[in-house]
């Protein structure tokens, strides 16, 4: 229609009429008669066939269909065989009979696999080897699987694959005839009597060429491709539930997955990822999740390195500020898959209401949230990297983070204690700058304007709230000047029934003192607590006994589990 109107008709019909275009306008000087062609058409015969598709329309599999084979006495198979190779979007061709009933099931059958199993984005047939998207999803499949990263798959991380994939073991001699089906073809495919990753992706490679796509496919499905060798949208993000003033933490078993996979990662067993480590670990990954800034936002060794404590702490931040993340991070990690469980949701503790733990007067919460607000230059920043063990005579922070994350001690129990730097911006405090379990009010002694800002935020914010406040009286080392305000601290800080403030340096020669941060835990723990209650040191020392032991020994457990390896 576009052809005889020169223009595109805004009404299409459903089919056009049939049109003849005369042999004097046409360069080769032949009439050509055009049917727009339907099952409706009586005449079959035709010198030339366009397929029109459009090409926003995600292509369906072709499988070309040579009907009446009982009519002929030889086979169309040598015409059509070059056909289908020479065009990957042909999934397969099949002579059949209506007549006779010959391979009409079977016709059926290669339509469904089509569908179901398809070819194209597995395999290129000119090259006669996988496309580089299947090696890629096949790849990280095998890292997932092998369990302790030494580049094979024994005999028991087969069976768990194989299991896990097709819900049932190979039995040993079948295991053995894999495994030499791969030496007989293949250098390197079996290595220490396991599978190397050229093995497998051999094997998948064979089950391809000998159209059993449905192998390679249920391996894909089962770690969560789609028909684009895409991860699901539903197998990264599983639903999941967070009501309002509800936090997430990582529950027991996810905590259990992570070690092990920190475990097979720290190859040197320093109980620290070096930055080739952290790249082998993230390799399983489209991206790479963690910046540079995260060596300044936990726990790192001598040489920058993230510390076995410093890498869990850095995933329980993130299941903590962003669930979602987490959900995708274990994704890639396969913790669905090698846990047994129905979806990284079962990964997740969503804590109850903030309000009933107030009510009951005790929580079951393991992480807690304490958001720093200062004046510029107060000694924030210094105050959260003192968390992780650092001083002033540490090198400049490259890279800054407005986190740090680390473990604490109250009653023996161990505790996350998130610190957030807030951003000085009095005029204007977001919701998220105020959802907190414990504010750390940061001035600096030395300076005399320093104390105002955090006497202003108190009042404006926090005086009528239920959130706990503690007063830091930051650069303490340093002379201690009149604040320029109508009370001292002290007095602020008595006036309002807070703690008196506390006194802190980071200007020492050994490790910052880590008592502040349990105190800011214990209060963070029993918010409903007197602020009589507050202020006697027989409490704080019955809080924070044992955390030096409970440390200790934490990391002396940890030691004895890898050497038992």
């Amino acid at each position: 229609m576009s052809l005889v109107s020169e223009e595109f008709p805004d009404d299409v019909p459903l089919r056009a009429e049939e049109i003849t275009i005369p042999a004097d306008v046409t360069p080769e000087r032949v009439p050509t008669h055009i049917v727009d062609y339907s099952g409706n058409t009586t005449d079959h015969t035709a010198n030339v066939i366009c397929i029109v598709y459009s090409v926003n329309n995600k292509k369906v599999p072709l499988i070309l269909v040579g009907n009446k084979s009982d009519l002929v006495e030889h086979s169309s198979m040598e015409t059509i065989l070059p056909i289908m190779n020479q065009y990957s979007d042909i999934e397969t061709c099949v002579e059949c009979s209506a007549k006779n009933l010959k391979n009409i099931s079977e016709l059926f059958y290669y339509a469904q696999k089509a569908v179901l199993h398809p070819t194209g984005p597995l395999y290129c047939p000119e090259e006669k080897e996988m496309k580089p998207s299947c090696i890629k999803s096949l790849t990280r499949i095998f890292k997932v699987s092998d369990l302790d990263n030494d580049g094979i798959l024994n005999d028991k991380e087969l069976n768990f694959f194989q299991r896990t994939c097709f819900n049932m073991p190979l039995a040993p001699q079948a295991l053995e005839d894999v495994k030499n089906v791969v030496r007989k073809n293949i250098m390197d495919g079996v290595e220490d009597n396991g599978l190397t990753l050229k093995g497998f992706l051999f094997l998948h490679t064979l089950f391809i060429q000998r159209g059993r796509h449905e192998t390679t496919w249920t391996v894909l499905r089962r770690f969560g491709y789609d028909d684009d060798l895409e991860l699901h949208q539903e197998y990264l993000f599983p639903l999941l539930k967070i009501p309002a003033d509800c936090t997430t933490e990582l529950n027991h078993n996810a905590y259990l997955f992570l070690q092990s996979v920190f475990d097979k990662h720290d190859k040197d067993r320093d109980c620290a990822l070096s930055p080739d480590e952290v790249k082998d670990l993230f390799k399983v990954f489209p991206y790479m999740p963690w910046g540079p800034d995260v060596n300044n936002t936990v726990c790192t060794n001598d040489q920058g390195w993230i510390t076995y404590q410093g890498y869990l702490s850095q995933w329980t931040l993130t299941t903590y500020l962003d669930v979602q993340r987490c959900l995708e991070y274990l994704g890639y990690l396969g913790y669905s898959i090698i846990c047994e469980q129905e979806s990284q949701a079962a990964a997740i503790t969503v804590t109850r209401n903030k309000r009933i733990d107030l009510q009951k007067k005790q929580t079951q919460r393991s992480v807690f949230r304490c958001n720093i607000l200062g004046a510029r230059g107060s000694g924030k920043t210094s105050f959260l990297q003192a968390f992780l063990g650092r001083n002033l005579l540490v090198s400049p922070w490259n890279h800054k983070s407005f986190y740090s994350i680390n473990t604490t001690y109250v009653y023996g129990q161990e505790k996350y204690l998130l610190l957030h730097e807030v951003m000085p911006d009095f005029d204007f405090l977001s919701e998220e700058d105020l959802a907190c379990d414990v504010v750390c009010l940061v001035y600096d002694v030395n300076n005399p304007r320093s104390f105002e800002y955090c006497a202003k935020v108190y009042k404006q914010y926090f005086m009528d709230s239920k959130t706990p406040c503690m007063m830091i009286a930051s650069k303490s080392d340093l002379h201690e000047a009149r604040q320029h305000y109508s009370l001292t601290p002290l007095d602020f800080c008595r006036k309002n029934k807070l703690h008196p403030p506390q006194p802190w340096t980071c200007n020492t020669v050994d490790a910052p003192n880590k008592d502040l941060y349990t105190k800011l835990t214990t209060m963070a723990m029993y918010p409903h607590m007197a602020q009589a209650d507050l202020k006697s040191s027989t409490f704080w020392l019955r809080a924070s006994v044992g955390a030096t032991v409970f440390a200790v020994l934490g990391f002396a457990m940890y030691r004895a589990i890898l050497k038992q390896r």
